[in-house]
């Protein structure tokens, strides 16, 4: 069995510090807590949990922090985590599994990242990160924002999830440090543009978030799925700003980087649907749901483009075709993922209205 050395950077956590603890109990082996300047509870409750809390003068660098807690850590391998971040009861099990069985040899194992969820406990946003990694590599973290640890070797790609539970955020952090930076004359890497786009984009600067994903993708130097996501976002920039053709040209282009995904398909469908190009939207949006499965993806996923939402739109795009029992079909597809969402139960009820009376007919007829 490997030993594990957990790895947190915290500032202000009180509110959920003990309840990310809790879930790796029987699981680590050490924790390290470095504190970036709490002014809370925090340093108190991770003291209640391990001897290992160190402090980390705040410099505005993510990855300068991380490097710092990887560097107090001793175990065979190290796992990181958010204070917000939690394992849920399964994923426990299968990380006890997992530490009771794993390779030496690997270097690196990845999980999932389970960033959102509807009424119904279904995933609609996740990702993957490398989360496990042998000490000994002595990997970095690279970034001052958005940072990410840099791996090599033999990597095991794990059904595991990392799920992340936030009661807070301070939403404006990421864009004031990017600020500071360009202020100071920093030249950003294509990386930091993709992501200073994201920041932009979050907060409603949609014509700059435009100037800097055109950037960016301009760079021919970016991640292919960061491509991929920044045509998909820059489309959604366009249309904020009613520039409807240059949405879906953008939607479009980010077929240069790779094969269709559901979420830029119902794009397009989107912009077909509202064009009245109903046969067209339709075409995309059953796309959508025959694009290849992205499960050991590690760019961010919106879930419901793959699922209920193209049903949902092909439920409205077959109406206006006069197709109501097609429309009912797909409606009755995407309550079964969504069984209270306002829109599906309010189609259920109008179609049912249109489909009765014309079976009565067509009994009559016959």
């Amino acid at each position: 069995m490997v030993s594990i050395s957990l790895c947190l950077i915290v500032r202000n956590e009180e509110d959920v510090l003990a309840r990310c603890l809790d879930s790796v109990k029987g699981i680590a082996d050490e924790i390290i807590v470095i504190d970036t300047g709490s002014t809370d509870e925090t340093r108190s409750i991770a003291s209640s949990y391990t001897d290992n809390v160190y402090d980390f003068e705040w410099i505005d660098d993510f990855a300068a922090a991380r490097n710092f807690a990887f560097s107090k850590a001793t175990s065979e391998y190290i796992l990181w985590l958010d204070a917000d971040d939690i394992f849920l009861e399964l994923d426990q099990i299968k990380l006890l599994e997992l530490k009771a069985t794993l390779s030496s040899e690997v270097d690196t194992v990845s999980m999932f990242y389970y960033l959102s969820q509807d009424e119904n406990g279904m995933i609609t946003s996740r990702l993957r990160r490398n989360r496990l990694v042998r000490r000994d590599r002595q990997f970095r973290w690279l970034g001052a924002v958005h940072e990410y640890l840099e791996v090599y070797g033999v990597s095991l790609v794990s059904d595991i999830a990392v799920t992340h539970a936030s009661t807070r955020h301070d939403s404006d952090r990421n864009l004031r440090i990017y600020e500071q930076r360009l202020a100071k004359g920093e030249e950003f890497s294509p990386r930091d543009l993709y992501y200073y786009a994201n920041e932009l984009k979050d907060h409603s600067h949609n014509e700059k978030a435009i100037q800097y994903y055109n950037l960016f993708l301009s760079t021919k130097k970016g991640w292919v799925e960061d491509n991929i996501a920044a045509c998909g976002k820059l489309s959604d920039c366009y249309a904020a700003v009613g520039n409807q053709e240059s949405a879906m040209e953008s939607a479009l282009r980010s077929f240069q980087y790779g094969s269709p995904r559901s979420e830029n398909c119902c794009r397009i469908g989107y912009y077909h649907l509202q064009s009245g190009a109903y046969e067209t939207a339709a075409y995309w949006y059953n796309t959508a749901l025959h694009t290849p499965k992205q499960d050991e993806a590690w760019s961010l996923q919106n879930t419901s483009c793959s699922t209920w939402l193209p049903h949902l739109q092909l439920c409205v795009c077959y109406d206006k075709l006069g197709q109501w029992l097609k429309a009912y079909e797909h409606n009755e597809i995407a309550r079964a993922y969504r069984p209270n969402h306002p829109s599906v139960l309010h189609n259920k009820a109008y179609l049912e209205g249109v489909l009765t009376p014309l079976q009565t007919l067509e009994k009559a007829i016959l």
